[in-house]
């Protein structure tokens, strides 16, 4: 049988829900999203149609803050983005941001160590890139759908309207806003093969002629098909709106989530670094010690005031509090020639409060007949972040774990099942030799309280000088002053960095339906990282990772709702890093990322949508003394992904997917690898009435063993088998 040895590390947006229709409405939707013929746009479409984004004719139109901040159609955007709908969502069966991650060219999943959403933008792994309604959300967690009318995802450039990080890309979360004039109700439920099930409610009251009341709910019970694996997820999302005379809009909203699940950070690895497969149905944790829990009251208010048709302007406040804790055990190595794993842990809290002001003004106008969409916008963050690690402190000696426990060795799955479900309980497990070990959280690590300060302001012209050429510029100033306390060792440090991050882009339009574009632009990372839990030594002493980014692409839309893009690029990192040689010095590590990647996306007949992605990924991990020969990790060169609807009658309709990636490292070391895998999904639709739809999605058709994302060379994740999700979605 398999054994463990413990060691202790002492340094270390659209309507409401989906409903019928939709099979015909959601690639209509996305499509008209995608495409780029001008229209006009203001306040009051933005009222009418009661959402945060809105398509006015092919114009992606912001009534509020989002991710564009500006009225530009998007074959006018010098950058590559996807769009994934309300309706997308419900049609594929989407339950988290890792699902619509896997049908997006030019990004994919890390582990995030089971308790917090992770994405790999173009080969930058970030923890930290996410938005809500253009406003930063960079605390730790998963992030729920249920209360979302579009998430959209942006590669390349986007330091000018996002500031730090945002290196390869940022995510954006639209939420449902109430619609004035309209009085409805949604109701979607949903229960899996696996043992997940949840209810999603949308209610929008008209409580006046000028106003509305909607609230968003969800309850979710998570299961799947890993060993004692549990949790659940309530979210509560009222919002209010309020019209004023046509010309201003007020959006009050709260949100509660509240947040629990088993953490389960996969297996490890054999000697050739490859998956140890006969493992894959043990979860090598703790039963009672490893969860995570997350908490979560946030207030966000928004108003908005067109000054005129030409000049409109919004400001945004938004206030968080956060709460989390997160227990684990985990595999840290295997040992092939004794069957023996290695195990290590801790337990970690976090606590935060944020406060968030932003505004924007957004003028058009011409000057000698050049046009001009003008942004000027200023950003302040205040936030408080406190972080303790405890380790564990097991009872027996290290020295003593590594005995050979002299059983035969096995390959097949079912030689493993004395030891289901899990090698620890309760903080007490059995070593090699069978020796009894205990290893409670006692050990305090790090202890530190953090401040940060940040201060921003940009400004960006989108010049229209010709029908046929559009140039962009601007320039974003950031000030980020953090101060961290540590708790434990005693003594503060203090950093203050001030970055001027420029961009630029051109736009060249031979015609109407096709865009050639180039852009460019930098960004930085200062030393605390995405998350600022410390600036140890020499840290401190520091200047931020500065990045750039260059992209070049083509947008065609080929008719009127099906459009192809595509986009080559590079990211450059720079690193000062402390000379080897001699401390009073520097080395600068410079790095690259290129690619390409690719979309084709819309109504190819009236009864076939259709979206198809595809991104070739190349880096090379950069040393003091340059390339490393070293590939960077999870960055496959090769991922494919295709979705397709078919309405078969008016009433039935079909969905059939294939999401698949490259082979790709799970570690800096490229010691251990993620196997390349290709999954098959499906989907059924009816329509019973036209309120009323049934459902059901399939997850890996094919019942592939598959090994999707990492977070180490022993920390692995086994993706769920076959299984199915039904649901009823009505709207009333």
């Amino acid at each position: 049988m398999i054994h463990v040895f413990a060691r202790t590390v002492l340094l270390l947006g659209c309507a409401t829900i989906a409903f019928p229709a939709l099979a015909e409405t959601a690639a209509a939707e996305t499509s008209e999203t995608a495409s780029s013929a001008e229209a006009g746009t203001g306040a009051d479409d933005a009222g009418d149609r009661g959402s945060n984004i809105v398509v006015t004719g092919d114009v992606l139109y912001s009534d509020r803050l989002n991710a564009l901040k500006s009225p530009t159609p998007i074959i006018d955007v010098p950058q590559s983005l996807s769009i994934t709908t309300a309706d997308q969502i419900i049609q594929q069966g989407f339950d988290s941001i890792g699902d619509i991650v896997n049908y997006t060219p030019g990004v994919t999943n890390s582990q995030g160590e089971g308790h917090r959403d992770a994405v790999v933008f173009r080969g930058v792994r970030s923890t930290a890139d996410f938005f809500v309604d253009g406003v930063r959300d960079d605390v730790e967690y998963y992030r729920g759908l249920y209360n979302l009318e579009q998430v959209e995802i942006l590669r390349g450039p986007n330091a000018l309207l996002f500031g730090r990080g945002g290196t390869g890309g940022i995510l954006n979360r639209v939420t449902k806003k109430g619609v004035v004039g309209e009085t409805f109700v949604g109701v979607r439920a949903s229960a899996g093969s696996i043992g997940a099930n949840d209810i999603w409610a949308d209610i929008n009251l008209a409580t006046g002629d000028n106003s509305a009341l909607r609230i968003n709910a969800a309850y979710e019970s998570l299961s799947n098909h890993r060993d004692l694996f549990d949790g659940e997820q309530i979210g509560f999302n009222p919002t209010f709106r309020a019209e004023f005379g046509g010309t201003t809009t007020i959006d009050l909203a709260y949100e509660y989530v509240d947040h629990e699940r088993f953490i389960d950070r996969g297996i490890p690895t054999d000697a050739n670094g490859d998956p140890v497969r006969f493992l894959q149905r043990v979860t090598f944790g703790d039963a009672e010690n490893n969860y995570t829990t997350f908490r979560a009251h946030v207030l966000r208010g928004t108003v908005q005031h067109n000054f005129s048709d030409s000049l409109k302007g919004n400001v945004t406040a938004q206030w968080g509090d956060y709460d989390k804790v997160y227990s684990n055990y985990f595999p840290v190595g295997y040992d092939q020639a004794t069957n023996v794993v290695a195990m290590d842990g801790y337990i970690d809290t976090t606590q935060r409060q944020s406060l968030v002001l932003s505004g924007n003004l957004v003028g058009e106008f011409a000057t000698g007949g050049i046009g001009h969409t003008l942004i000027v916008g200023g950003e302040y963050i205040d936030t408080s972040n406190n972080n303790d690690r405890f380790n564990p402190v097991f009872d027996t000696a290290v020295a003593d774990n590594l005995a050979n426990p002299a059983n035969p060795r096995r390959t097949d799955v079912e030689f493993f099942p004395a030891i289901r479900p899990f090698p620890l309980r309760g903080g007490v497990g059995t070593l090699a030799d069978g020796r009894t070990t205990s290893g409670p959280f006692t050990a305090l690590n790090d202890d530190t309280e953090a401040d940060l300060t940040v201060l921003s302001a940009y400004i960006q012209d989108e010049i229209k000088l010709a029908d046929w050429l559009r140039v962009v510029l601007g320039a974003r100033f950031d000030s980020f002053e953090i101060t961290v306390r540590d708790l434990k060792n005693g003594g503060t440090r203090t950093r203050k960095d001030e970055e001027i991050t420029p961009r630029l882009g051109l736009i060249v339009k031979p015609q109407e339906n096709l865009s050639l574009y180039t852009s460019y632009s930098e960004t930085f990372l200062p030393r605390s990282g995405d998350q600022f839990a410390d600036i140890n030594p020499p840290a401190d002493a520091l200047d931020p990772d500065t990045f750039s980014n260059l992209e070049a692409g083509v947008k065609w839309d080929i008719r009127p709702g099906l459009a192809l893009t595509g986009a080559v690029f590079q990211i450059e990192q720079s690193s000062p890093q402390v000379s080897d040689a001699n401390p009073d010095t520097l080395d600068v590590v410079d790095s690259k990322i290129r690619g390409f990647e690719a979309q084709l996306l819309g109504q190819v007949t009236d009864g076939w949508f259709l979206s198809a992605g595809y991104s070739y990924l190349d880096g090379e991990q950069q040393g003091r003394t340059g390339p490393t020969g070293r590939r960077l990790r999870e960055l496959p060169e090769h991922m494919f992904s295709i979705w397709n609807n078919f309405q078969a009658t008016d009433q039935l309709g079909f969905g059939l997917g294939v999401t698949a990636q490259d082979e790709s490292f799970a570690d800096n070391a490229n010691t251990a690898t993620l196997p390349a895998y290709a999954r098959v999904d499906m989907a059924v639709f009816y329509d019973v009435s036209d309120n009323l739809r049934l459902q059901v999605n399939v997850e890996n058709l094919l019942d592939e063993l598959y090994f999707p994302t990492a977070h180490s060379a022993n920390e692995l994740t086994v993706a769920p088998p076959l299984n199915a999700r039904f649901t009823i979605s009505a709207r009333f």
